[in-house]
């Protein structure tokens, strides 16, 4: 009983939503390198293993920094990102970096990264998601109605709040493959809300007095009519983010990969509970404001 149960989905995402908007307030996000700027180095690991390297560092004062162990053609890799320094700290890096991993230090590579190129990421992902969301108000409103437009929409802002504030929660690292998983998100969380709502639409015609159906019941009709093809669907695109994720990452330590999966799977979770959850009680429950529907639930009620 979907809509039923409304007030119960309902309060459950109002916590979550209160949850991460404050730990957006008083925590951030944890941007990464190409959003803050900072410097990177790349050696050859040799024999060092990550608590080699940050043994290494550690009276460089490189406070924030972060080691990776990556994999390639080449080997395995280490890979520091800090906070921008001075050359004279950063040549003293390199040179801990060279003699810790047994390489020479013309091995050593190192990059300085701006934050420019990162804040053109994010001006250009919050002009698309207005465009997204203006373009998906007026396609819903043109093919349904503003009263299942309006709830798509809340859906989104709901999606979009949860999945960021983990990020801001557990601290994860925000780089710009994640602002683009964020941005891909958007359209899987509104196409479960798509294929309900042409299911109420078709099923509007059983909302009636004599048939013992309000509007909001016929809606819980068309959400478990629909139910299984939304689980179908979630399934196989959990699939191949897992993969990415699990093998990809974690196993073959590609860590683009990770940042890219995993703002992909919160992201699946979200738009997988946003639709059976929040878009169609909340479309039910403008609906029933209507004075000929609001009559229906009455007398059915009766």
């Amino acid at each position: 009983d979907f809509v039923g149960r409304r007030n119960l989905w309902f309060g459950i995402s109002l916590v979550l939503v209160v949850i991460a908007s404050v730990s957006l307030i008083t925590r951030g996000l944890n941007l990464g390198i190409d959003f803050e700027g900072g410097v990177v180095w790349e050696v050859p690991a040799g024999d060092a293993t990550v608590p080699d390297i940050r043994e290494a560092i550690r009276g460089h004062d490189l406070t924030d920094a972060t080691v990776q162990e990556l994999e390639s053609d080449a080997g395995r890799e280490i890979r520091v990102e800090a906070e921008p320094v001075s050359p004279e700290r950063s040549d003293a890096v390199t040179a801990a970096l060279a003699e810790a991993t047994g390489s020479d230090i013309d091995e050593v590579d190192l990059q300085a990264v701006g934050p420019t190129w990162g804040r053109q990421i994010t001006e250009k992902a919050l002009r698309a998601l207005v465009v997204f969301l203006v373009l998906v108000t007026l396609y819903i409103t043109v093919r349904f109605e503003l009263k299942m437009a309006i709830p798509t929409l809340v859906a989104l802002l709901h999606d979009i709040i949860i999945t960021v504030g983990t990020y801001s929660v557990f601290q994860f690292p925000v780089t710009p493959a994640t602002v683009i998983a964020f941005l891909t998100i958007l359209g899987y969380s509104i196409y479960d809300g798509i294929v309900v709502f042409d299911k109420v639409e078709e099923n509007m015609r059983r909302v009636s007095s004599t048939g013992g159906l309000s509007y909001a019941g016929m809606v819980n009709v068309s959400l478990n009519q629909a139910l299984m093809r939304s689980l179908n669907t979630t399934i196989t695109a959990l699939l191949p983010v897992g993969s990415l994720l699990i093998v990809g990452s974690w196993i073959m330590g590609a860590t683009t990969l990770e940042e890219f999966a995993l703002a992909l799977l919160i992201g699946l979770f979200t738009g997988a509970y946003s639709s059976p959850f929040i878009a169609s009680p909340l479309h039910a429950v403008l609906k029933e404001r209507e004075p000929r529907y609001r009559d229906i639930k009455l007398r059915v009620e009766a």
